[in-house]
């Protein structure tokens, strides 16, 4: 270092030359400072194709079918019912092909369910009470049509006529509403195969007919007009299939 005197100029002479960083410090480097931009980033587009798969990308069911029970049908039963019901339904939609869904609602209407399953009593409450107020299921396939109609009141009788809001129903009321599977001629000569695996948990096999044969099949009413045309093709899958079922 040189002194500044009226007749110099101060000069300096580094005593280090500047370091040189590798690559992977650098890296380390920017890794540091933009972290938490890179992360949100990711948030973003995750939350964009989580958006994108449930909206664009899902396929609309053109029928919705609702099952209640304490536990949930094998996934072989479901798929295979799913399919069968296919060629009773026709595309609604528009989008080129017919699909028909059953949602289940794992529910226990004694109110003897244990602690265990005490949140997915909550979770099956819930999704049905926002189904049965404000969804698009016409059809429902039950196994306590008296504790689904006492908890909801939203079943109609089978020759298509509906109690009165302000009626007080007996409590065998919901035998006129419901048919057994067992008497449906239709429902019965469905071919559905085999299930594999009861749950996920094991490896229990059987006829799907079998698990579904005591089950009840019933239909919404119908009280706001408005709503007749959302429903109109669970009511005409109605019809078909339990067309001759005994009373």
């Amino acid at each position: 270092m040189a002194w500044v005197t009226k007749d110099s100029v101060e000069t300096y002479t580094p005593s280090e030359a500047p370091k040189e960083y590798t690559r992977k410090e650098k890296a380390a480097n920017w890794w540091h400072y933009n972290k938490i931009i890179v992360a949100v980033v990711i948030a973003a587009v995750v939350l964009m194709a989580v958006f994108i798969k449930d909206t664009l990308l899902q396929t609309r069911p053109d029928v919705k079918i609702g099952y209640v029970g304490t536990t949930e049908l094998p996934q072989d039963t479901v798929s295979a019912l799913q399919d069968a019901l296919v060629p009773f339904c026709s595309d609604l939609n528009g989008d080129g092909k017919v699909v028909v869904q059953i949602s289940q609602y794992t529910v226990d209407f004694s109110g003897e369910e244990s602690n265990a399953d005490a949140y997915y009593q909550m979770a099956g409450v819930t999704q049905l009470s926002a189904e049965v107020t404000g969804g698009e299921t016409f059809l429902y396939i039950l196994q306590d049509p008296a504790g689904f109609e006492k908890n909801t009141g939203v079943l109609r009788y089978r020759d298509g006529t509906q109690p009165d809001d302000a009626e007080t129903l007996p409590d065998d009321a919901w035998q006129q509403m419901v048919y057994r599977w067992g008497d449906c001629p239709v429902l019965t000569g469905l071919e559905l195969g085999q299930y594999e695996g009861y749950t996920l948990m094991d490896s229990l096999t059987g006829d799907n007919q079998e698990v579904l044969a005591n089950l009840y099949i019933g239909a919404r009413g119908v009280w706001d007009d408005k709503n007749a045309d959302k429903f109109a093709a669970g009511e005409a899958l109605w019809q078909q299939l339990t067309a001759g079922a005994a009373e």
